[in-house]
């Protein structure tokens, strides 16, 4: 199975800084150490033109040239550097390098990824550009030029937080489908519509939130037929995370993993898997919720490729 990642280029970050930048590097040691069947690829840089299928060119250049207002950095929550906008080229190419791997194979990833608050004109919650919107108009794009036919793209994202930046982008867009499984109260306090959001309330445990995430993926079924999911498997609703207010489990949150790639799977429907957030308390809490998530995606990148046997 393909994994995409862009880990060393590290974006430097004052001393103290609340964002967690560690836990990229630790992921793909342990990816690489327990996991032979994964083939780690270092991610590509997407263009301005790529950028430009979600985002405002003239957010892009801002950002590029270093132009971008104080108070726009102070709601991305990085200070702007040459790093952090290389960075966040990496981070949105290696998605689109994976949802291209998923429609050939099945399922891929990034494994980072998920920044699901940067909208159509601005970034926000540590999220710059919005590497699942991207990602799925590059694909439609490329689909509709291969095979003379429309792709619908359905993001699935059971981050703790809300996708208001992917609500935003695709709020027009019927053939994208925007579905959020999020914690209530939680960031951001300003929602934007997705086509489907479900909210939870604070200390939301594994079974309240296997039911409401069962109740969603059905709700789903009946509303929208996609030919690529992209799936953000926010590992923030775990028990031990500082920001996600939510009580899940590691068996909780492996279950809410293993039911996205079935329900994928039953349908045939390729994944492209991207990381979105983590804060454990202890960091090691964080990489192993997302070590349990790659362990289910290569089970079922297997059974994808038994089809081609």
């Amino acid at each position: 199975m393909q994994a995409f990642y862009s880990d060393h280029f590290v974006l430097p970050l004052p001393a103290g800084h609340r964002f967690p930048m560690a836990k990229y590097a630790l992921l793909r040691q342990r990816l690489a150490d327990e996991f032979p069947a994964l083939a780690l690829r270092e991610a590509p840089r997407a263009s301005d033109g790529e950028l430009a299928l979600a985002h405002a060119p003239s957010y892009i250049a801002a950002l590029e040239a270093g132009t971008i207002s104080p108070q726009a950095m102070r709601e991305i929550g990085f200070p702007w550097s040459a790093a952090m906008v290389e960075r966040s080229r990496r981070s949105a190419g290696a998605t689109i390098a994976a949802a291209r791997v998923a429609l050939a194979e099945g399922v891929a990833a990034n494994l980072a990824g998920g920044t699901h608050h940067a909208g159509r004109e601005q970034g926000g919650g540590f999220c710059v550009f919005n590497d699942a919107a991207v990602a799925a108009r590059l694909m439609q794009a490329e689909w509709s030029r291969l095979h003379r036919r429309n792709l619908r793209v359905a993001v699935i994202d059971l981050d703790v937080h809300q996708g208001n930046g992917t609500a935003d982008i695709f709020r027009h867009d019927d053939s994208v489908f925007t579905l959020s499984l999020h914690g209530e109260k939680n960031f951001p306090f300003r929602k934007e519509a997705s086509d489907l959001d479900v909210a939870l309330a604070d200390g939301c445990g594994d079974v309240a939130y296997l039911q409401a995430l069962e109740q969603t993926l059905e709700a789903l079924n009946h509303r929208f037929e996609p030919g690529l999911v992209i799936y953000l498997a926010g590992a923030d609703p775990f028990e031990g995370d500082r920001l996600g207010r939510l009580k899940l489990s590691y068996d909780g949150l492996e279950a809410r993993d293993r039911r996205v790639f079935d329900w994928c799977w039953q349908r045939r429907i390729p994944l492209a898997l991207a990381m979105a957030g983590g804060y454990g308390v202890k960091i090691e809490e964080t990489v192993q919720v997302q070590v349990n998530t790659y362990r289910v995606a290569i089970d079922y990148w297997r059974r994808w490729q038994t089809l081609s046997a």
